[in-house]
């Protein structure tokens, strides 16, 4: 649980908002309940140098030492992006090389701007998209860690093992604890491979803040790996697009309806998907940190068990999700999947659920009365809505 920088600031990123939404983490309350991970997304590379001839950051960054030092003190925890390729996604530098010493072609050719993003009126972006003959993962990793760095997303297209596998060694030679988390739309032929090498692993394509995107997402793409998730290795169904994105320096409220935005933090609760925040941290209305600060509905997304929600039961209009819990527990979510309101309901036996159980609307945080075995429960959904409820032993 944490904040990741792209889905508002995208490669307009800078010290200054970073530790703007570590403090706001904090201030908000969000902190309180769990969110911890403040990470840098692509924007943040200049070129290679120091000790250990790593990546360094661009001016935008002047103290990354001092950066990493302050999220500490306020007890949240630091990540940083890279990715394989001679050139990132946006057009920094990654962490492999055109040259044994560490120089790049795009740069020392002028394809750059002041921060060191390749310039696209001069190279497209495909251009650096290619795996250099010389690798500097491992000092990248050992700066890293001198940095306090504790979260790295490495991100490249398709993932493939043997730079999973690179990456997740050099780390761990660090001696520092720090998660792997790869992006992006990792082959679910390599799914063991994911589940062995890395802690989190993207399970489809970038994700945008409209209904479309949102739910393909999150309900056809990412019931395929519910046998790999569990503690210490799960698929990720990419950041949430609550509250104000943007992708760069106009920053605009996310395009999801409330209702939306229910589904949307619902669904990825059941699913135990990482929950990475993409919004202005800075600037978050009530309803953006309410519908962030809800410790029941995190619960199911925590929970110790680590098993993914699946359907039970579906169709193009609606789902029934359900999520055994550690404590016995179900955690439920009703679906509306069409635009207009809807009655769903379920009968527990149909859930494998037997005996009476005290049936808990989660967003509300109200019980809702004893439900018997075989008796039917139903409730209007709104559209594209959710109901997100447990079922706990009486």
């Amino acid at each position: 649980m944490g904040w990741n920088s792209w889905n508002v600031w995208g490669n307009s990123v800078s010290q200054e908002k970073v530790i703007a939404s570590a403090r706001a983490m904090v201030s908000s309350g969000l902190a309180d309940c769990g969110w911890t991970y403040i990470n840098i997304d692509d924007g943040w590379q200049g070129i290679r140098g120091g000790k250990y001839n790593a990546i360094q950051p661009n001016k935008k960054f002047p103290d990354m030492k001092a950066l990493s030092d302050e999220i500490h003190a306020m007890g949240l925890k630091f990540g940083i992006y890279s990715g394989p390729w001679v050139g990132t996604y946006a057009g920094h530098i990654g962490s492999s090389a055109d040259y044994a010493d560490g120089t790049y072609d795009l740069i020392k050719k002028g394809l750059v701007d002041e921060y060191y993003k390749l310039d696209r009126s001069r190279a497209d972006r495909s251009s650096v998209r290619y795996f250099g003959p010389y690798s500097f993962a491992a000092a990248d990793a050992r700066q890293w860690a001198e940095w306090g760095v504790d979260y790295l997303k490495y991100d490249w297209f398709p993932n493939d093992v043997p730079h999973t596998r690179e990456m997740a060694e050099v780390l761990k030679a660090t001696g520092r604890d720090i998660v792997l988390s790869l992006s992006n739309t990792a082959p679910f032929a390599e799914a063991g491979s994911w589940a062995a090498l890395s802690q989190a692993w993207r399970t489809t394509d970038d994700i945008r803040d409209n209904w479309v995107s949102m739910s393909t997402i999150g309900f056809r793409k990412s019931a395929a790996w519910a046998s790999y998730c569990g503690p210490g290795h799960w698929p990720d169904a990419d950041m949430l697009v609550v509250g104000k994105v943007g992708w760069g320096p106009n920053v605009r409220p996310t395009r999801l309806t409330a209702d939306e935005q229910y589904t949307h933090i619902s669904l990825w609760a059941l699913l135990a998907s990482p929950l990475l925040i993409g919004c202005d941290m800075a600037n978050m209305d009530d309803f953006t940190v309410a519908l962030l600060s809800n410790t029941e509905v995190l619960d199911v997304n925590q929970d110790p068990l680590g098993v993914q929600g699946v359907a039970v039961e579906s169709d193009s209009e609606h789902a029934v999700y359900l999520k055994p819990m550690e404590d016995g527990s179900v955690a439920v979510g009703l679906f509306n999947l069409t635009t207009s309101p809807v009655k769903l309901g379920f009968v527990p036996r149909s859930l494998g659920v037997e005996g009476p159980h005290i049936l808990r609307d989660l967003w509300r945080q109200k019980d809702l009365g004893t439900l018997d075995t075989k008796q039917r429960w139903e409730t209007t959904v709104p559209g594209h809505g959710v109901v997100l409820l447990s079922l706990r032993p009486q």
